[in-house]
Parts: structure tokens; sequence; C-alpha cells
């Protein structure tokens, strides 16, 4: 069987073209690289390289190894950080994605206590539509985030947390005195934020599924970044919008603003998102534990003050 440093010697080799430069990624010497190849090959009957230009080609056999030796290599090093993460929070960099509406989520209040009890780590929030979360943490420039489903998850890791639902919010209290069907939501003069993702916004998918079993198309009157903004046009009797339960919990929600649920009922579910390869950072794996924490013990006491209220 393969050894890790066999692999990792034939992948270097394959990808610098030389068991020079093999050797020093490796730290080793050259005669080294090469036994270890040497042996390889002998194991399988099998050669991996054609040798004799001036850098190595894979044959067939090395080009079939090589997405194998990729995979284990990447999980032996991804293992090995993930041990070392448990040493120390002494430093590094926290890069984590936040929903659209997070400090509606009680969120707000992340960064103070995190950076309280890890003053070297530095701390990169980025906040964004899920859509965009998703794909910041697919592509590696985010190592975690926190999203509303559903999204695209491949590549992705996905930990559901909790459902918020969403409710019709209108200024034209006759409109909100029962549960809103598709058909009234349709016709609507819909004021609609996330603008600059659209229909891939997660809740808009759910609503656009709904109307097109029933043959209905959505058609917002008003497309807006923020939901202040469309609660502002909201509250001026503009049109109408969508807000989840936690919008409109919320101190600052327009007192002139009426929510009503739809006749099917409608809910954002709130998950957490890494890779499905790679380990995190000690420094996000750490703020990722913290809103995880934060955000569950925020919907409890939501669920608390309704029960009492």
């Amino acid at each position: 069987m393969a050894t890790l440093n066999q692999l990792r010697a034939f992948l270097l080799s394959a990808r610098t073209g030389t068991f020079t430069a093999a050797a020093v990624e490796m730290g080793t010497a050259q005669a080294s690289v090469s036994e270890l190849i040497r042996r390889l090959e002998a194991e399988y009957g099998l050669d991996f390289f054609v040798r004799g230009g001036r850098r190595l080609i894979l044959t067939a056999a090395g080009e079939e190894l090589l997405p194998h030796a990729e995979h284990s290599v990447e999980a032996a090093d991804n293992g090995a950080q993930a041990l070392r993460s448990l040493r120390s929070l002494g430093g590094g960099v926290a890069t984590f994605g936040l929903l659209r509406n997070a400090n509606y989520y009680l969120l707000s209040g992340l960064i103070e206590p995190f950076l309280q009890r890890h003053p070297q780590v530095r701390v990169r929030l980025v906040g964004l539509n899920s859509v965009g979360v998703a794909a910041a943490v697919a592509s590696g420039e985010l190592e975690a985030g926190l999203v509303v489903l559903p999204i695209d998850d491949t590549g992705l890791r996905v930990t559901p947390l909790m459902r918020d639902e969403v409710f019709f919010a209108t200024a034209t209290p006759e409109r909100a005195a029962t549960p809103v069907t598709m058909d009234q939501f349709a016709q609507s003069r819909l004021i609609l934020y996330d603008a600059h993702v659209g229909w891939s916004d997660p809740t808009r998918r759910q609503l656009s599924d709904r109307a097109q079993l029933r043959g209905l198309k959505l058609e917002p009157w008003v497309e807006v970044e923020h939901v202040e903004s469309a609660l502002a046009l909201v509250s001026h009797g503009v049109g109408d919008t969508i807000i989840c339960k936690a919008v409109a919990d919320h101190p600052a929600f327009p007192d002139n603003i009426h929510i009503a649920p739809f006749e099917e009922r409608l809910y954002d579910t709130v998950a957490l998102i890494q890779r499905e390869s790679g380990a995190l950072s000690p420094a996000t794996a750490e703020l990722m534990h913290l809103a995880r924490r934060m955000l569950l013990r925020g919907r409890k006491q939501q669920l608390q003050d309704a029960t009492e209220s």
C-alpha cells in the first residue's frame, strides 16, 4: 500500500515537473524522492512518469493516480491542521459570512465578546445575501458563514439551526386581517429587497416556486437592497413586502406596519455552512461556535418573551 510520503513525493513531482524541485518542496534530497517514486512504481508494477526529458511527464497510470493522491494528501494535511487548531487562539484571522439580517438575530454583539476572549485574533466579517455567503465559502474566500436555506450546497457542509417564519407586511390593516394566499400576494404591489441577487435569494425562491405551482408570476413593483429601505416604503404606503419574525419583533420595526402569515406557512431556515474539505482555522471555529450559541440563545429568549406576553 502506498505511504503518505510516497504519495506526497509523487504529487509534488507531478506538480513541479522534476524530482529535484519536489525534493526542495519536501525539504529532502533528490535521491530520496527518486527512491520513494521507484518503490511506489515497483509495488504496483507501473511507471507513473516518462523520464528522460527536461520535465517529467505523467503516464496514463500517473494520470489515474493523480486525483487520488491529491485527495489523500489533502485529507492528511487537513487532519494535521485540525489537530494543530486545538492548541491555542493566540493569533490568526477569523473569516465569517453573515446572512442579510444578522443584526435582527441578535448577532450584532458578536465581535465584542469574541475579541474580549481572544484579543490577538483579527476578524473579517462579510455581510452578504445567503447566495453570496455560500459562494464565498465554497470558493474558499470565507471559511464559514450563516445562511438562509435553500442554497447551492455543492462542496459545503450544512448544519440547520432554526426556523424563522416569514410574514406578509403591509401598512393597510385590512390586508393583514387574515392569512395571505399566493393569489393575494401576486396581486400586491411588492417591494422586495436584496435587489442584487433578485430571485436567487432563498426566500424569494420559495415564493417563486409556490407561485409557479399555481400558475402565477411574481413581479416586484420596487426592488431595493436593504430590508430597512423596503420597510420605509411600506410604512409610507407605497406597497407591501415580506419580513421574517426576527425583523417583525425588533424594536425598530415601524408601528404602522401590520403583518400576516401566509395561508401556507412560510419559513426561513437558518444554517451554518463550511466547506466539506478543509479544517477551520481555530479563530473561525471559535467565532462560528460563538455565533451559533448567540443565535440559539437569542431565539430561545424570543420564544420565551412571546410565551409570557
